[in-house]
Parts: structure tokens; sequence; C-alpha cells
């Protein structure tokens, strides 16, 4: 691998961090470009691992594997804001337990009293819950302790990119407009912070295709309760309805969240693409473009193993 390779990662949020922090560390020269870093909706996630509804699975597997095991790490770490957690993942019908399961070791069917009333099937496991304002901290502070420079600019245009021999496309929802891709499209995401009342395991509900989500995710002292899935929608306004519906959806499972205050109101867009695009591209003027976009919901589950490849493109581009 050539260490004088110039490269320019574009894109602040969980993709553009980690693969910076892989590259710098693999001993190649990083510059981040960014109007926002961290990105507003990598800080509005949940975050616990799992792939969710993203493809293609073959390879969504394997980065999945490489974050978890990269997480499991981090778990050990209190700074990094990461930790291993348990808790239930539940549906009010009967399903298969999903294709990640046979990742997660303790991954267990839950017993009827363990579920909540109007649930008919669940499963129990252990899976890394992260704290996203702390990790994209941790991030950012790895990033710049291994030689990375942050260029706070809106990128609007590859073109705009100067003095770089690859460039990194991490752009999340703008990764699309920067490459020309029409295949990717916003579904708009709203959390509720709130007061930790006192709950220490996660909960979720498998609602499938609903854009009403139930997901309870413990944080030390802060509860991140969840939300929605609005497909088409990029706004990054907080909706007051929306919150107080998902207060109640989550408060119907713990009725101690019902009164607990909030302390903020977290809302992203999830930039989705019917396949994540890990892939080269030649840009023009010996630049080559590596794209690193379309995650979806499950930016912070693949992003250990994107960046990972993407290290791994970078090699081969330099091998003699």
């Amino acid at each position: 691998m050539s260490v004088g390779a110039r490269i320019a990662v574009v894109g602040g949020g969980v993709s553009g961090l980690t693969t910076g922090v892989a590259l710098l560390e693999a001993g190649l020269s990083v510059r981040l470009m960014a109007a926002e870093v961290p990105g507003p909706t990598s800080l509005a996630a949940g975050a616990m691992w799992g792939p969710y509804l993203v493809e293609p699975w073959a390879r969504v597997r394997e980065w999945s594997l490489t974050s978890l095991s990269e997480f499991r790490s981090l778990a050990g770490d209190p700074t990094t804001g990461v930790r291993m957690v348990s808790g239930i993942e539940a549906a009010r019908n009967s399903t298969p337990a999903p294709e990640w399961s046979t990742m997660l070791p303790d991954f267990r069917m839950c017993e009827p009293d363990e579920l909540p009333t109007g649930f008919a099937s669940g499963y129990r496991f252990t899976v890394p819950l992260i704290d996203m304002p702390v990790y994209l901290e941790y991030l950012l502070r790895r990033f710049r302790k291994a030689g990375g420079t942050v260029q706070h600019a809106t990128v609007c245009s590859l073109d705009e990119v100067e003095d770089a021999s690859v460039i990194v496309n991490c752009a999340g929802l703008r990764g699309g407009d920067l490459a020309g891709d029409l295949d990717v499209r916003p579904i708009r995401g709203q959390h509720v912070v709130v007061e930790n009342p006192g709950i220490t395991e996660f909960f979720s509900e498998d609602t499938g295709l609903s854009s009403d989500l139930l997901c309870i995710y413990p944080h030390g002292d802060t509860v991140v309760l969840g939300g929605t899935a609005l497909d088409g929608e990029a706004g990054l306004q907080d909706d007051a309805k929306a919150a107080r519906a998902i207060v109640d959806r989550c408060a119907s499972i713990r009725p101690e969240l019902a009164k607990a205050p909030v302390i903020a109101h977290r809302v992203g867009a999830r930039p989705t693409r019917p396949e994540v695009r890990v892939e080269a591209e030649n840009h023009g003027k010996r630049i080559t473009v590596l794209h690193n976009y379309g995650h979806g919901g499950s930016g912070v589950t693949l992003s250990w193993g994107c960046a990972r490849e993407i290290v791994g493109m970078v090699a081969t581009m330099n091998a003699p």
C-alpha cells in the first residue's frame, strides 16, 4: 500500500469517521470533508447492532460480523459509548428468527411469560448498544489522534475535491447526489431521548414495514425511544405529534416511561438504497472514487465492515 496516497473522505457521519479511522490506522493520509462533524443523521441513531432491511445479504453478513467483532472489543472501554446489552425483540404475530440470529451465540426464543401482553413471539439476545453522541466523539478523537485532518465544507460536487488521488464517498444521503445515483432515497427517522427511570435492557418490536417503530434503548442515565420510518421524507425538524406517539408506544411496554422527563429530540434521514454501494469508480484525471453509501438504517451495524473493505480496495489499487 502506498503511504503517499492522498485520500479525501467526504462525509462526517459514522461511515465517514469510521472509514477515515481505518484508513489512517492502515498508514494512509486522510482528510475528512463535511459541513457537520459528526453528521446529524448518525447523531440521531438509536443505535443497536443489527442488519435491518439491507442488501445484498452475502456482503451485509460479512460487514456486520466485522463490525460486531469491533464493537465487542470497544465495549470494554467506557469512553467509547459502546456496551453489550441484553434484551428482547418481539412481534405481535409468529415470526421466524432473522437471518442474522446465527451470528449471536446467546440468541434464543423467548418463553411466553417473557413477552409483554399482546405479543405472540420474541427472541432474547445480547448485542452492542451504542450511545451515538459519545461514540461519534470517540471516533473523532481517534481520527485526530491518528493524524487525520477535518475540513468543514459543503461538497456539492466531487469535482470540488482538490489535492486528492482517492476520494471516498461516505456522504450518506448526499452520497447519491455526488455520484449521480438516483436509487438513493431518504427514510426519515425520529427518536425521543428521556431520563432513564431504571431500565437496563433493550426492547424492540418487529413492526415489519410499518412507519411506526417501537424501540427502547437504555444508555445509562438516558433512554432513546423510537421511532419512525417515513419513506421519502428528509426533513430534520422534530414533529411534536410523532414524538408523543413514540413515547406512548414505548410506555405501553414500560409504563414508567410515560412520565420520564424529555431531554432531547433527534431526527435523521436514513440514506436508503436497494443495495449498499461499496465499489470503485474512475473519476478522471487519475482520481479514483470509492463509494461507501446507501446503508439505510444499518449504517452503524455495517460501519466497520465497509470501512475495512475500503481499506482493502485502496491496498489493491496501490499494490505493485
